[in-house]
C-alpha cells in the first residue's frame, strides 16, 4: 500500500498495528477457552500418547483408520480392514516412512513436512505457541449451525489453516487448511459428538475430504497413554 501523505501514514499505521494486536489476543483467548474445554493445558500436557480407532468406508468396504501419536510430534497412520493391515505410514520425529510391497521406503520428503513444526499431540496447544503460528481472529462464520468465531493461522513455513471454534462450547468444529506445502490427506474436517475420556473432551464425529465430497469418521475408541510405543514408530 502507496502512503502519499506523511501524517496520514502515521496515522494508519497506529491504527493498523492497534487493531492487529486486539485481534491477536483475541484469538489467543479463544483458543485457550477451547483448550480450557479439552481439559485444561496442564491436563492435555500430561498425555504423552493417544490412541484412535475410527471407523469408516472407502470404496464401500467398512475400515477403521488407527492413528497412534506420541510427544512432540512422532505419528502411525493403519487402515485396517477384516483386521488387516491393508496400508501404513508413519513419521519417527525426523523422516516419514510407508510399507510398499512388503518393505520399509521413506516416502516424499514433503509428506509429513509440516509435522518438523509440531511440538503437542494437540494442535490447540501448538496454536497458541507464537514461535509457531500467528493467529488472527477474522470474523465469524456457522458450523453446521453452530455459530463459531472465525481465526486464521499460519503456520511458520507459510502452510495456512482456519479455524472455526464454537461460542457456545468452545470446541473446535471445523479446520480448514488452505495452503501447505505438505501434501495433507484432507483439506477440511469438522468435528461433532464431543464426549468425556476420563479428564479429556475430545470429539467422536468427524466429516473430512474436499469441500462438497465429505466422508464421515467415527471413533469407536480412544486411549490416552496406552497402546502406543516407541517401536510403533521404527
Amino acid at each position: 500500500m502507496k502512503i502519499f501523505f506523511l501524517l496520514l501514514s502515521f496515522s494508519f499505521c497506529v491504527a493498523a498495528n492497534a487493531q492487529t494486536s486486539d485481534e491477536r489476543l483475541s484469538a489467543y483467548a479463544i483458543i485457550n477457552k477451547a483448550i480450557d474445554a479439552m481439559g485444561g493445558a496442564d491436563y492435555l500436557k500430561t498425555i504423552n500418547t493417544l490412541y484412535t480407532d475410527t471407523k469408516t468406508e472407502m470404496e464401500g468396504r467398512q475400515v477403521h483408520w488407527i492413528v497412534k501419536e506420541m510427544l512432540p510430534n512422532k505419528g502411525s497412520f493403519q487402515i485396517m480392514y477384516n483386521n488387516r493391515i491393508v496400508y501404513q505410514d508413519w513419521f519417527d520425529g525426523k523422516k516419514g516412512y510407508t510399507i510398499e510391497n512388503g518393505k520399509k521406503k521413506k516416502t516424499d520428503k514433503d509428506d509429513f513436512k509440516d509435522k518438523l513444526y509440531k511440538r503437542n499431540i494437540f494442535n490447540e496447544l501448538d496454536y497458541i505457541d507464537s514461535s509457531l503460528w500467528n493467529i488472527v481472529l477474522v470474523g465469524e462464520d456457522l458450523v453446521e449451525e453452530d455459530s463459531c468465531f472465525k481465526i486464521k493461522a499460519t503456520l511458520i513455513n507459510g502452510a495456512v489453516e482456519y479455524l472455526y471454534l464454537s461460542k457456545s462450547s468452545h470446541h473446535m468444529r471445523k479446520s480448514e487448511r488452505v495452503s501447505s506445502e505438505e501434501k495433507d490427506r484432507f483439506s477440511v474436517g469438522i468435528f461433532s459428538n464431543f464426549k468425556r475420556f476420563g479428564k479429556l473432551t475430545f470429539y467422536t464425529e468427524m466429516k473430512f475430504g474436499e469441500t462438497g465430497n465429505l466422508q464421515i469418521g467415527t471413533i469407536e475408541k480412544l486411549l490416552i497413554n496406552e497402546l502406543v510405543d516407541e517401536s510403533d514408530f521404527k
